[in-house]
Protein backbone atom coordinates (compact mmCIF):
# COMPACT_ATOMS: atom_id res chain seq x y z
CA UNK A 1 0.00 0.00 0.00
CA UNK A 2 0.77 3.65 -0.16
CA UNK A 3 3.24 2.63 -3.23
CA UNK A 4 2.49 5.74 -5.44
CA UNK A 5 1.74 8.47 -2.38
CA UNK A 6 5.66 7.03 -0.65
CA UNK A 7 7.56 7.38 -4.00
CA UNK A 8 5.80 10.57 -4.43
CA UNK A 9 6.97 12.10 -0.82
CA UNK A 10 10.05 10.25 -1.42
CA UNK A 11 11.07 12.69 -4.20
CA UNK A 12 9.88 15.88 -1.77
CA UNK A 13 12.30 14.44 0.81
CA UNK A 14 15.00 13.52 -1.38
CA UNK A 15 14.91 17.54 -3.26
CA UNK A 16 14.80 19.36 0.37
CA UNK A 17 16.87 17.08 2.42
CA UNK A 18 20.09 18.20 1.03
CA UNK A 19 19.79 21.87 1.11
CA UNK A 20 21.72 23.56 3.89
CA UNK A 21 19.79 26.77 3.19
CA UNK A 22 15.41 27.12 2.49
CA UNK A 23 13.39 29.38 1.52
CA UNK A 24 9.96 30.21 1.36
CA UNK A 25 9.77 29.39 -1.96
CA UNK A 26 11.65 26.28 -1.56
CA UNK A 27 9.05 25.11 0.82
CA UNK A 28 5.72 26.61 -1.50
CA UNK A 29 6.91 24.19 -3.74
CA UNK A 30 7.86 21.03 -1.83
CA UNK A 31 4.30 21.66 -0.40
CA UNK A 32 2.55 22.08 -3.91
CA UNK A 33 4.18 18.65 -4.21
CA UNK A 34 2.39 16.85 -1.53
CA UNK A 35 -0.81 18.23 -2.10
CA UNK A 36 -0.56 16.70 -5.56
CA UNK A 37 0.75 13.26 -4.32
CA UNK A 38 -2.52 13.71 -1.58
CA UNK A 39 -4.73 14.25 -4.44
CA UNK A 40 -3.64 11.70 -6.38
CA UNK A 41 -4.01 9.34 -3.54
CA UNK A 42 -7.57 9.97 -3.14
CA UNK A 43 -7.46 11.60 -0.28
CA UNK A 44 -10.31 14.14 1.00
CA UNK A 45 -10.17 17.27 -0.44
CA UNK A 46 -10.90 19.19 2.92
CA UNK A 47 -8.32 17.08 4.34
CA UNK A 48 -5.85 17.77 1.93
CA UNK A 49 -5.96 21.71 2.45
CA UNK A 50 -5.85 21.13 6.17
CA UNK A 51 -2.86 19.23 5.72
CA UNK A 52 -1.00 21.80 3.42
CA UNK A 53 -2.31 24.46 5.20
CA UNK A 54 -0.66 23.60 8.46
CA UNK A 55 2.32 22.26 6.42
CA UNK A 56 3.00 25.68 5.32
CA UNK A 57 1.91 27.64 8.73
CA UNK A 58 4.60 25.35 10.85
CA UNK A 59 7.36 24.98 7.48
CA UNK A 60 7.77 28.99 7.48
CA UNK A 61 7.76 29.28 11.03
CA UNK A 62 11.46 30.22 12.25
CA UNK A 63 11.68 26.67 13.34
CA UNK A 64 12.53 25.89 10.09
CA UNK A 65 13.76 28.72 8.11
CA UNK A 66 16.53 29.62 10.67
CA UNK A 67 17.57 25.89 11.42
CA UNK A 68 20.88 24.14 11.51
CA UNK A 69 19.59 21.71 9.10
CA UNK A 70 16.20 23.35 7.43
CA UNK A 71 15.28 19.88 5.07
CA UNK A 72 15.61 17.63 8.01
CA UNK A 73 13.18 19.93 10.21
CA UNK A 74 11.09 20.23 7.18
CA UNK A 75 10.88 16.39 6.81
CA UNK A 76 10.05 16.18 10.38
CA UNK A 77 7.41 18.36 10.06
CA UNK A 78 5.60 16.09 7.40
CA UNK A 79 6.91 13.16 9.35
CA UNK A 80 4.55 14.42 12.32
CA UNK A 81 1.29 16.19 10.15
CA UNK A 82 1.43 12.62 8.89
CA UNK A 83 1.11 11.13 12.17
CA UNK A 84 -1.35 14.20 13.17
CA UNK A 85 -3.81 12.84 10.37
CA UNK A 86 -3.49 9.17 10.37
CA UNK A 87 -4.44 9.19 14.40
CA UNK A 88 -1.44 10.47 16.50
CA UNK A 89 -1.28 7.19 18.30
CA UNK A 90 -2.10 3.60 18.25
CA UNK A 91 -5.62 3.22 19.77
CA UNK A 92 -6.16 0.19 21.70
CA UNK A 93 -9.78 -1.67 21.77
CA UNK A 94 -11.50 -0.53 25.38
CA UNK A 95 -12.38 -3.81 26.78
CA UNK A 96 -13.39 -4.21 30.52
CA UNK A 97 -11.50 -6.72 32.48
CA UNK A 98 -11.54 -10.69 32.01
CA UNK A 99 -13.73 -11.34 34.32
CA UNK A 100 -16.88 -9.18 32.80
CA UNK A 101 -18.51 -9.62 28.90
CA UNK A 102 -17.28 -7.12 26.72
CA UNK A 103 -19.18 -6.13 23.16
CA UNK A 104 -17.58 -5.86 19.84
CA UNK A 105 -19.80 -4.64 17.14
CA UNK A 106 -18.78 -4.81 13.74
CA UNK A 107 -20.76 -2.72 10.69
CA UNK A 108 -20.09 -1.86 7.27
CA UNK A 109 -21.50 -2.40 3.77
CA UNK A 110 -21.66 -5.33 2.39
CA UNK A 111 -18.33 -6.90 0.93
CA UNK A 112 -16.34 -4.73 2.75
CA UNK A 113 -14.80 -7.60 4.64
CA UNK A 114 -16.69 -7.65 8.34
CA UNK A 115 -17.07 -11.49 8.17
CA UNK A 116 -13.27 -12.24 7.65
CA UNK A 117 -12.39 -9.29 9.89
CA UNK A 118 -14.36 -10.35 12.85
CA UNK A 119 -13.00 -13.82 12.74
CA UNK A 120 -9.25 -12.12 12.64
CA UNK A 121 -10.13 -9.89 15.47
CA UNK A 122 -11.04 -13.40 17.86
CA UNK A 123 -8.35 -14.80 16.73
CA UNK A 124 -6.32 -11.81 17.79
CA UNK A 125 -7.81 -10.98 21.06
CA UNK A 126 -7.55 -15.10 21.83
CA UNK A 127 -4.25 -15.19 20.98
CA UNK A 128 -3.65 -12.28 23.97
CA UNK A 129 -5.49 -14.80 26.32
CA UNK A 130 -8.97 -13.54 25.81
CA UNK A 131 -12.12 -15.70 25.27
CA UNK A 132 -13.93 -14.62 22.63
CA UNK A 133 -17.24 -16.06 21.07
CA UNK A 134 -18.48 -14.72 17.76
CA UNK A 135 -22.21 -13.86 17.42
CA UNK A 136 -23.21 -14.27 13.61
CA UNK A 137 -25.73 -11.29 13.01
CA UNK A 138 -25.19 -10.72 9.18
CA UNK A 139 -28.90 -12.64 8.33
CA UNK A 140 -29.22 -11.20 4.84
CA UNK A 141 -26.04 -12.62 3.09
CA UNK A 142 -26.45 -15.66 1.45
CA UNK A 143 -23.32 -18.14 3.42
CA UNK A 144 -22.65 -15.54 5.59
CA UNK A 145 -23.31 -17.83 8.39
CA UNK A 146 -21.66 -20.64 7.12
CA UNK A 147 -18.67 -18.44 6.42
CA UNK A 148 -18.22 -17.43 9.85
CA UNK A 149 -18.64 -20.95 11.36
CA UNK A 150 -15.97 -22.38 9.03
CA UNK A 151 -13.46 -19.65 10.32
CA UNK A 152 -14.12 -20.03 13.38
CA UNK A 153 -13.69 -23.63 13.60
CA UNK A 154 -10.04 -22.76 11.92
CA UNK A 155 -8.80 -20.60 14.69
CA UNK A 156 -11.09 -22.77 17.20
CA UNK A 157 -13.33 -19.93 18.47
CA UNK A 158 -16.65 -20.27 19.65
CA UNK A 159 -19.85 -18.86 17.62
CA UNK A 160 -23.16 -18.53 18.39
CA UNK A 161 -25.85 -18.84 15.46
CA UNK A 162 -29.75 -18.86 15.25
CA UNK A 163 -30.53 -20.38 11.21
CA UNK A 164 -34.18 -20.72 12.53
CA UNK A 165 -34.44 -16.88 13.41
CA UNK A 166 -34.52 -13.95 11.38
CA UNK A 167 -34.43 -10.73 13.23
CA UNK A 168 -31.06 -9.75 14.22
CA UNK A 169 -31.92 -8.03 17.28
CA UNK A 170 -33.09 -11.49 18.54
CA UNK A 171 -30.27 -13.43 17.67
CA UNK A 172 -27.77 -10.96 19.78
CA UNK A 173 -29.75 -10.65 22.69
CA UNK A 174 -29.57 -14.96 22.40
CA UNK A 175 -25.99 -14.49 21.49
CA UNK A 176 -25.32 -12.51 24.46
CA UNK A 177 -27.18 -14.43 26.83
CA UNK A 178 -25.09 -17.50 25.76
CA UNK A 179 -21.81 -15.65 26.17
CA UNK A 180 -22.66 -14.75 29.38
CA UNK A 181 -23.57 -18.37 30.41
CA UNK A 182 -20.50 -19.39 28.98
CA UNK A 183 -18.03 -17.67 30.92
CA UNK A 184 -16.58 -15.99 27.42
CA UNK A 185 -15.29 -12.15 27.79
CA UNK A 186 -15.27 -10.81 24.26
CA UNK A 187 -18.60 -10.88 22.24
CA UNK A 188 -17.98 -10.05 18.48
CA UNK A 189 -20.91 -9.51 16.29
CA UNK A 190 -21.10 -9.86 12.85
CA UNK A 191 -23.93 -7.74 11.02
CA UNK A 192 -25.45 -7.37 8.14
CA UNK A 193 -24.12 -4.97 5.29
CA UNK A 194 -25.85 -3.61 2.14
CA UNK A 195 -24.32 -2.55 -0.75
CA UNK A 196 -25.09 0.87 -0.25
CA UNK A 197 -25.70 3.27 3.16
CA UNK A 198 -29.99 2.92 2.92
CA UNK A 199 -32.46 3.58 6.11
CA UNK A 200 -32.99 0.01 6.31
CA UNK A 201 -29.31 -0.89 7.17
CA UNK A 202 -28.92 1.53 9.80
CA UNK A 203 -32.48 0.92 11.00
CA UNK A 204 -30.97 -2.70 11.83
CA UNK A 205 -27.60 -1.56 12.61
CA UNK A 206 -29.29 1.15 15.03
CA UNK A 207 -31.63 -1.28 16.72
CA UNK A 208 -28.66 -4.11 17.02
CA UNK A 209 -26.68 -1.58 18.93
CA UNK A 210 -29.36 -0.62 21.16
CA UNK A 211 -29.94 -4.49 22.47
CA UNK A 212 -25.89 -5.15 22.34
CA UNK A 213 -24.80 -1.91 24.25
CA UNK A 214 -21.54 -2.74 22.56
CA UNK A 215 -17.83 -0.96 24.34
CA UNK A 216 -16.72 -0.77 20.60
CA UNK A 217 -18.19 -0.22 17.44
CA UNK A 218 -15.87 -0.70 14.63
CA UNK A 219 -16.61 0.14 11.12
CA UNK A 220 -15.18 -2.09 8.75
CA UNK A 221 -14.05 -0.33 5.49
CA UNK A 222 -12.21 -1.75 2.25
CA UNK A 223 -9.24 0.22 1.84
CA UNK A 224 -9.46 -0.03 -2.17
CA UNK A 225 -12.52 2.35 -1.76
CA UNK A 226 -9.91 5.48 -1.45
CA UNK A 227 -11.93 8.72 0.47
CA UNK A 228 -15.18 7.27 -0.32
CA UNK A 229 -14.76 4.96 2.77
CA UNK A 230 -14.69 7.98 5.07
CA UNK A 231 -17.81 9.28 3.45
CA UNK A 232 -19.46 5.92 4.43
CA UNK A 233 -18.13 6.12 7.68
CA UNK A 234 -19.65 9.30 8.51
CA UNK A 235 -22.76 8.17 7.50
CA UNK A 236 -22.39 5.68 9.97
CA UNK A 237 -21.42 7.50 12.59
CA UNK A 238 -24.50 9.92 12.04
CA UNK A 239 -26.49 7.24 13.14
CA UNK A 240 -24.35 4.81 15.48
CA UNK A 241 -21.37 5.77 17.93
CA UNK A 242 -18.62 4.65 15.88
CA UNK A 243 -15.69 4.27 17.89
CA UNK A 244 -13.03 2.81 15.65
CA UNK A 245 -12.37 1.91 12.28
CA UNK A 246 -11.15 -1.64 10.94
CA UNK A 247 -9.39 -0.94 7.23
CA UNK A 248 -9.04 -4.26 5.12
CA UNK A 249 -7.03 -5.14 1.96
CA UNK A 250 -4.23 -2.83 3.23
CA UNK A 251 -2.06 -5.11 1.45
CA UNK A 252 -3.34 -4.51 -1.64
CA UNK A 253 -1.82 -1.58 -4.22
CA UNK A 254 -4.16 1.03 -3.20
CA UNK A 255 -3.90 4.83 -3.09
CA UNK A 256 -4.31 5.47 0.60
CA UNK A 257 -6.95 7.78 0.48
CA UNK A 258 -8.94 6.24 3.28
CA UNK A 259 -6.24 5.94 5.73
CA UNK A 260 -5.33 9.20 5.92
CA UNK A 261 -8.82 10.72 5.23
CA UNK A 262 -10.72 8.46 7.60
CA UNK A 263 -9.83 9.84 10.91
CA UNK A 264 -10.23 13.57 10.23
CA UNK A 265 -13.64 13.08 8.39
CA UNK A 266 -14.91 10.82 11.17
CA UNK A 267 -12.79 11.42 14.16
CA UNK A 268 -13.12 7.64 14.97
CA UNK A 269 -9.10 6.42 14.78
CA UNK A 270 -8.14 3.60 12.59
CA UNK A 271 -7.69 0.43 15.20
CA UNK A 272 -6.51 -2.54 13.13
CA UNK A 273 -5.39 -3.18 9.48
CA UNK A 274 -6.02 -6.32 7.16
CA UNK A 275 -2.89 -7.12 5.78
CA UNK A 276 -3.51 -10.32 3.64
CA UNK A 277 -6.31 -13.14 3.34
CA UNK A 278 -5.23 -15.56 6.29
CA UNK A 279 -6.81 -15.07 9.99
CA UNK A 280 -3.63 -14.35 10.79
CA UNK A 281 -2.69 -11.07 8.79
CA UNK A 282 -4.52 -8.73 11.09
CA UNK A 283 -2.50 -5.90 12.63
CA UNK A 284 -2.70 -3.11 14.99
CA UNK A 285 -2.64 0.48 13.30
CA UNK A 286 0.01 2.18 14.28
CA UNK A 287 0.37 5.84 13.03
CA UNK A 288 3.86 6.56 13.36
CA UNK A 289 4.91 3.76 11.49
CA UNK A 290 2.73 3.74 8.49
CA UNK A 291 3.94 7.61 8.62
CA UNK A 292 7.83 6.31 8.68
CA UNK A 293 6.23 3.75 5.70
CA UNK A 294 5.35 6.75 3.62
CA UNK A 295 8.68 8.75 3.90
CA UNK A 296 10.79 5.53 2.86
CA UNK A 297 11.89 4.88 5.98
CA UNK A 298 10.50 1.76 6.92
CA UNK A 299 8.75 -0.02 9.36
CA UNK A 300 11.77 -2.07 11.84
CA UNK A 301 9.79 -2.21 15.05
CA UNK A 302 7.12 -4.15 12.91
CA UNK A 303 9.22 -6.10 11.43
CA UNK A 304 11.28 -7.51 14.42
CA UNK A 305 8.22 -7.91 16.40
CA UNK A 306 6.64 -10.22 13.22
CA UNK A 307 10.04 -11.80 13.53
CA UNK A 308 9.80 -12.26 17.54
CA UNK A 309 6.27 -14.03 17.28
CA UNK A 310 7.42 -17.00 15.47
CA UNK A 311 10.63 -17.20 17.01
CA UNK A 312 12.47 -16.84 20.16
CA UNK A 313 16.12 -15.55 21.99
CA UNK A 314 17.34 -19.26 22.84
CA UNK A 315 16.64 -20.41 19.70
CA UNK A 316 17.81 -17.69 17.71
CA UNK A 317 21.10 -17.61 19.93
CA UNK A 318 21.32 -21.27 18.80
CA UNK A 319 20.47 -20.51 15.13
CA UNK A 320 23.18 -17.65 15.48
CA UNK A 321 25.86 -20.38 16.94
CA UNK A 322 25.25 -23.00 14.41
CA UNK A 323 25.64 -20.13 11.63
CA UNK A 324 28.99 -19.35 13.10
CA UNK A 325 30.47 -22.93 13.29
CA UNK A 326 28.94 -23.32 9.67
CA UNK A 327 26.87 -26.23 11.14
CA UNK A 328 23.56 -24.53 9.78
CA UNK A 329 22.05 -27.55 7.82
CA UNK A 330 19.03 -27.91 5.52
CA UNK A 331 16.60 -29.27 8.18
CA UNK A 332 17.48 -25.24 9.96
CA UNK A 333 16.96 -23.59 6.23
CA UNK A 334 13.39 -25.33 5.99
CA UNK A 335 12.77 -24.70 9.61
CA UNK A 336 13.84 -20.87 9.34
CA UNK A 337 11.69 -20.74 5.50
CA UNK A 338 8.46 -22.09 7.50
CA UNK A 339 8.97 -19.21 10.09
CA UNK A 340 9.11 -16.25 7.08
CA UNK A 341 5.96 -17.72 5.88
CA UNK A 342 4.35 -17.75 8.80
CA UNK A 343 5.44 -13.96 9.33
CA UNK A 344 3.00 -13.25 6.82
CA UNK A 345 3.16 -11.61 2.99
CA UNK A 346 6.52 -12.06 1.57
CA UNK A 347 6.05 -8.38 -0.17
CA UNK A 348 4.70 -6.62 3.11
CA UNK A 349 7.98 -7.43 4.81
CA UNK A 350 10.15 -6.12 1.95
CA UNK A 351 8.44 -2.86 2.50
CA UNK A 352 9.35 -2.81 5.96
CA UNK A 353 12.79 -2.11 5.51
CA UNK A 354 14.30 1.82 5.30
CA UNK A 355 14.26 2.60 1.51
CA UNK A 356 12.82 -0.58 0.11
CA UNK A 357 9.05 1.44 -0.04
CA UNK A 358 7.79 0.32 -3.58
CA UNK A 359 10.28 -2.36 -4.08
CA UNK A 360 9.29 -5.65 -5.37
CA UNK A 361 10.96 -8.39 -3.00
CA UNK A 362 14.16 -10.18 -4.35
CA UNK A 363 13.32 -12.11 -7.80
CA UNK A 364 9.57 -10.88 -7.57
CA UNK A 365 9.48 -12.99 -4.30
CA UNK A 366 9.74 -16.37 -6.41
CA UNK A 367 6.96 -18.11 -4.29
CA UNK A 368 6.84 -20.91 -6.39
CA UNK A 369 10.77 -21.43 -6.37
CA UNK A 370 11.13 -21.39 -3.07
CA UNK A 371 7.86 -23.86 -2.42
CA UNK A 372 9.89 -26.03 -4.78
CA UNK A 373 12.82 -25.83 -2.12
CA UNK A 374 10.66 -26.77 0.45
CA UNK A 375 9.55 -29.82 -1.87
CA UNK A 376 12.62 -31.02 -2.15
CA UNK A 377 13.91 -30.80 1.55
CA UNK A 378 10.70 -32.80 2.45
CA UNK A 379 11.34 -35.10 0.16
CA UNK A 380 14.95 -36.06 2.29
CA UNK A 381 15.52 -37.92 4.77
CA UNK A 382 16.34 -36.53 8.19
CA UNK A 383 20.15 -37.84 7.78
CA UNK A 384 20.17 -36.39 4.01
CA UNK A 385 19.23 -32.97 5.78
CA UNK A 386 21.52 -32.79 8.23
CA UNK A 387 24.34 -34.02 5.95
CA UNK A 388 24.01 -32.94 2.67
CA UNK A 389 27.28 -34.43 1.25
CA UNK A 390 25.81 -38.22 1.40
CA UNK A 391 23.60 -37.60 -0.95
CA UNK A 392 24.97 -39.13 -4.11
CA UNK A 393 23.52 -39.88 -7.34
CA UNK A 394 20.97 -42.40 -6.89
CA UNK A 395 19.52 -40.43 -3.83
CA UNK A 396 19.23 -37.18 -5.78
CA UNK A 397 17.06 -39.14 -8.49
CA UNK A 398 15.08 -40.07 -5.23
CA UNK A 399 14.53 -36.37 -3.76
CA UNK A 400 13.64 -35.57 -7.43
CA UNK A 401 11.02 -37.92 -8.02
CA UNK A 402 9.75 -37.74 -4.61
CA UNK A 403 9.33 -33.95 -4.78
CA UNK A 404 8.19 -33.43 -8.19
CA UNK A 405 11.47 -32.09 -9.43
CA UNK A 406 14.54 -32.87 -11.53
CA UNK A 407 18.13 -34.16 -10.48
CA UNK A 408 19.20 -30.60 -11.92
CA UNK A 409 17.00 -28.46 -9.24
CA UNK A 410 18.30 -31.18 -6.48
CA UNK A 411 22.06 -30.00 -7.75
CA UNK A 412 21.34 -26.13 -7.77
CA UNK A 413 19.42 -26.38 -4.30
CA UNK A 414 22.37 -27.82 -2.56
CA UNK A 415 24.65 -25.87 -4.86
CA UNK A 416 22.93 -22.36 -3.30
CA UNK A 417 22.54 -24.01 0.14
CA UNK A 418 26.61 -24.33 0.34
CA UNK A 419 27.22 -20.98 -1.29
CA UNK A 420 24.70 -19.83 1.25
CA UNK A 421 25.81 -21.15 4.42
CA UNK A 422 29.80 -19.73 3.48
CA UNK A 423 28.08 -16.49 3.20
CA UNK A 424 26.08 -16.69 6.64
CA UNK A 425 29.19 -17.89 8.45
CA UNK A 426 31.27 -14.61 7.04
CA UNK A 427 28.07 -12.28 7.63
CA UNK A 428 27.67 -13.07 11.38
CA UNK A 429 31.66 -12.44 11.96
CA UNK A 430 32.00 -9.06 9.48
CA UNK A 431 29.54 -6.28 9.27
CA UNK A 432 30.34 -5.15 5.84
CA UNK A 433 29.73 -9.20 5.12
CA UNK A 434 26.31 -8.54 6.49
CA UNK A 435 26.08 -5.02 4.31
CA UNK A 436 27.72 -6.70 1.02
CA UNK A 437 24.81 -9.71 1.47
CA UNK A 438 21.96 -7.57 1.80
CA UNK A 439 22.79 -5.47 -1.26
CA UNK A 440 23.43 -8.47 -3.19
CA UNK A 441 19.84 -10.20 -1.95
CA UNK A 442 18.42 -6.39 -2.75
CA UNK A 443 19.64 -6.91 -6.20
Amino acid sequence: MFENISRRFQDVIKTVSGKATISDKNIEEAVEQIKLALLDADVNLRVVRRFVNQTIEEAKGEKVLRSVSPGQQFIKIVNDKLIHFLGDEKQDLQLKGPDTLSVVLLAGLQGSGKTTSAAKLANLLKKQGRKPILIAADLVRPAAIDQLETLAAAIGVAIYTDRENNNPVKVVKAGLKEAKKGLYDVAIIDTAGRHQVDDALMGEIEAVAKEAKPDEVLFVADAMTGQSAADVAKAFKERIDITGVILTKFDSDTRGGAALSIKTITKAPIKFIGVGEKTEDFEPFYPDRIASRILGMGDVVSLVEKAQEVTDKEEAEKLEKKIRKATFTLEDYLEQFQKIKKMGNLQSLVEMIPGMQGAVAPQDIDIKALKKEEAIILSMTLAERNNPRIIGPSRKKRIAKGSGTSVYEVNRLLKNFEKMRLMMKKMVKNKNAQQSMMSQWMG
